[in-house]
């Protein structure tokens, strides 16, 4: 049976029929000219000739990509940083040089760069292809090191199968610890993987992995994409990371940053050779208006091998398990999406579109898929580009999710502008819910991003100044009372109508406050914000830890239930009330955010039988009011409601109290 296409399941993309079709056959073009007609995974291998490696006879040989430059040595430990023809690299054709270095003049972490002469110039320059850069403590200069460690890291444990619902723990290596310093791969394995597992989270989504110069860009202007950034550990302590949260049954994703390059020269691969496009687009293109970073030119086959091969060496070298692209929708259109509505299909087929980004990313999901096909793939994009997230056969670019990103958005929005009697239940229900059918979504209340410097967490916007004074649970205080009802609320029916998956960043399960703000200048490079304060979790006098028992028992509900495995079904919206109730598998999740109106008695239309809490909000473990008799049962009664779908014959009856939220499972 022929495969049905885009617009044979959307009738509103029948117009655009043409351009996903020549689309599709763009990318099957690329794909047989990288690779013929084998597979993406035996074509790109840049990282196995590139770089710094081993030989049999225990020589090295070093090769580099250079087509502008006309003089290049290797310069560093072992030579004085002296440039010699002895260490002279010598042109092999196709822009490319190579030197072979006896085993007696290199050695594990000896440091090293290169010096790259062109017709007008030269300069210092770390190789594109390096897998270890190091940053001198005193003088802050980077510079590759050799790597080649006596006893190499054994893999001990299997890699978790693919996750079609992940529950994903964002997180930040560095910021990790509670101390005022730079967390360490060893650090966050042994104090916060275990609370990862503990609180039910099956995925972990690390940040900041590949080599940055400036700690503070959050991981996000990448200078060595090769290169596990050295700040946090050797590669031998981030392997133990991986298997040990193999082991927990946890899967490791990557934020992996393709979306552009850092502008430095010295460290990155700007003018790498002196000319300004080597990797990236010429002109005005190449450079990022709002970033000040550089644009990799993804219509260059030698930039697609670069970033193909790059996720390539990750999944061998690192066995990860995923990635999610970072800043997709910078990639897909001229520019960049800036200041941009996307308001209609017309956006994503149209010369605004980079084709050729278009094509590098759908690779990319197909190389991914090559590698591991348990592995799952994640797109950060705010334009909604139609087919994203769809599997390629379909006319798809083949992303397994796209990250729901108006839905944090739409949270700050309420919160901020409107009082808690405006908020619409009917645009709560719309916004979280309104998906593609076609393509799958992960949710989140708040990511990083709600947090950054200039922004706060949810909870402080929401408590803001009175979490300094009232979040010891002996002093009651409306603001706060409030704040709590409201976060695990949020939390709850963000997670209950994720579309496939759901996400949190580390530390907010228990109410994270303030911001994230990393050491820089403006802050006299203090890192009292760029930490997490897991202790004040720890203590049961404090109401953190009932914000975290909430989010585990939440977590650990909704994958029991398997409660993403179906679509959300819409039982009552009740505007007047503002109460929202609706069902998902064997769970109707009864919501009421009303500020001081508590309804007993309730009633709404429910399949027959009885029906018993599993969850409530507002329990006293949960530092609620425990107004509902945990774990009681309700019975539908046999007569018709009119408040509700009419193909339920039963009718159940609740007591709803104000700011509060009930989960029932049919018995």
């Amino acid at each position: 049976m022929k495969t049905k296409m885009l617009y044979d399941l959307d009738p509103y993309l029948m117009p655009y029929k043409g351009a996903i079709d020549a689309r599709h056959e763009r990318i099957l073009a690329t794909k047989k000219h990288l690779a013929g007609d084998g597979p993406l995974k035996d074509a790109v291998n840049n990282h196995m000739y590139y770089g710094l490696h081993r030989c049999d006879d225990g020589s090295w040989i070093f090769r580099e990509w250079a087509p502008s430059a006309n003089k290049m040595y290797l310069i560093g430990d072992f030579n004085n940083w002296k440039r010699t023809e002895a260490y002279a690299l010598h042109p092999i054709g196709n822009g490319n040089w190579e030197i072979s270095v006896p085993d007696k003049f290199l050695a594990h972490g000896e440091l090293y760069k290169l010096f790259v002469e062109w017709p007008g110039g030269g300069g210092e320059r770390l190789p594109a292809y390096v897998t270890r850069v190091v940053q001198d403590p005193v003088t802050k200069v980077f510079s590759a090191q050799v790597w080649d460690p006596a006893e190499k890291y054994v893999w001990r444990h299997r890699k978790p199968a693919k996750r079609e619902h992940p529950f994903i723990y964002e997180c930040h290596i560095g910021m990790s610890s509670e101390k005022e310093q730079v967390a360490s791969f060893e650090d966050f394995r042994r104090d916060v993987l275990p609370k990862v597992k503990e609180l039910g989270y099956d995925t972990l989504q690390i940040m900041a992995l590949q080599e940055h110069p400036y700690y503070g860009s959050f991981g996000y202007q990448v200078s060595n994409f090769f290169a596990l950034s050295s700040r946090f550990g050797t590669p031998e302590e981030f392997k133990r990371l991986v298997d040990e949260a193999h082991a927990k049954g946890i899967a490791v994703v990557m934020d992996i940053v393709h979306s552009h390059s850092v502008d430095n020269e010295a460290e990155g691969l700007s003018r790498f050779d002196g000319r300004d496009d080597l990797y990236f687009y010429s002109g005005p293109q190449g450079h990022h208006p709002a970033w000040g970073s550089r644009c990799f030119d993804y219509g260059k086959d030698e930039v697609k091998y670069f970033l193909l091969a790059n996720i390539k060496y990750w999944i061998e070298e690192y066995h990860i398990d995923g990635f999610r692209f970072d800043g997709v929708t910078s990639m897909l259109y001229w520019d960049h999406g800036l200041g941009k509505d996307f308001a209609g299909y017309d956006n994503y087929f149209n010369d605004g579109v980079d084709e050729n980004a278009v094509t590098y990313l759908a690779l990319a999901n197909m190389l991914i898929r090559e590698m591991n096909p348990n592995a799952f793939t994640i797109a950060e994009d705010v334009s909604g580009m139609a087919g994203l997230a769809a599997p390629f056969e379909k006319g798809g670019v083949g992303f397994d999710f796209r990250m729901a990103m108006g839905v944090a958005d739409n949270w700050i929005k309420w919160i901020k502008t409107l009082s808690d009697e405006q908020w619409s239940v009917g645009e709560i229900w719309w916004q979280l819910t309104n998906k593609r059918a076609d393509e799958k979504t992960v949710s989140y209340a708040e990511c990083h991003d709600q947090a950054l410097v200039g922004d706060k967490t949810l909870i402080f916007r929401l408590m803001d100044k009175e979490m300094y004074f009232s979040m010891n649970k002996e002093s009651r205080n409306p603001i706060v009372d409030r704040g709590i009802a409201l976060h695990k609320m949020i939390r709850l029916v963000t997670a209950a109508t994720a579309g496939d998956g759901y996400l949190n960043f580390m530390g907010n399960e228990f109410g994270h406050p303030e911001w994230i703000d990393f050491p820089r200048e403006g802050n006299g490079w203090s890192y009292k914000h760029a930490r997490r304060l897991w202790s004040l979790a720890e203590p049961d006098y404090l109401r953190y830890s009932c914000l975290r028992r909430f989010d585990g028992e939440m977590v650990r509900l909704l994958k029991s239930e398997h409660s993403l495995y179906s679509r959300p079904e819409l039982i009552v919206q009740d505007e007047e009330k503002k109460i929202l109730i609706f069902r998902r598998r064997n769970c109707i999740f009864a919501f009421n955010f009303n500020a001081t109106g508590s309804f007993a008695d309730y009633g709404f239309a429910a399949p027959e039988g009885e029906w018993k809490i599993v969850l409530d909000t507002d329990e006293e473990r949960f530092d609620g009011f425990a107004r509902i008799r945990e774990g009681e049962s309700h019975f539908t009664l046999k007569e018709k409601s009119p408040n509700g779908p009419k193909c339920y014959d039963g009718t159940l009856m609740l007591y709803l109290p104000a700011r509060s939220a009930v989960v029932l499972k049919k018995i």
